[in-house]
């Protein structure tokens, strides 16, 4: 088997939270596989870790939330990235609501989306999620935040200190 660390360390992906709510069971994970896959119909994919706790709520979600996050707001990629949520509850010390469909939304992303599962995709340790969009915002747009560039926005590089809260593969 060829590693594609070769390829991948040349990378800085983008860094998302993950949100997922079943059967009064609410869950969240730093997640750095993701992308939009279609323009038409909308369609974008999550990879979650099968050992993840977000991983297992999701399995029976009907929706995910996809937030991202600015550079500065280590505090929340910590949390989401470093903590587990067998252990931890991580939304109790943080402002959050209801979004369509009984989504979860993090208040202090810049930005986010709901996402209907459409599918799930085997792939190895990780589990796709094809998501069809349902609600999104960009609260830094609507606040007149955007002056020409938009927010540095968190990336793997920025997440690399990070010890994650559940064993890795």
């Amino acid at each position: 088997m060829t590693d594609l660390d070769p390829f991948t360390d040349l990378l800085d992906f983008p860094m998302y939270v993950v949100t997922a709510e079943a059967g009064g069971e609410r869950s969240g994970c730093l997640v750095g596989f993701g992308s939009q896959c279609s323009i038409r119909p909308a369609r974008f994919v999550v990879w979650l870790s099968r050992v993840n706790h977000t991983y297992r709520v999701a399995e029976h979600a009907e929706r995910l939330t996809v937030h991202l996050l600015r550079r500065d707001q280590d505090r929340l990629a910590r949390l989401f990235g470093g903590e587990t949520g067998d252990r931890t509850d991580k939304f109790a010390d943080i402002p959050w609501h209801r979004g369509p469909g009984g989504s979860v939304i993090l208040d202090e992303a810049p930005a986010w989306f709901v996402g209907r599962v459409e599918s799930r995709i085997d792939g190895g340790d990780h589990v796709g999620f094809l998501l069809a969009p349902e609600a999104a915002e960009n609260l830094e747009e609507a606040a007149g935040n955007l002056e020409g560039e938009p927010p540095p926005l968190l990336s793997l590089n920025d997440a690399l200190g990070i010890t994650p809260g559940h064993p890795v593969n």
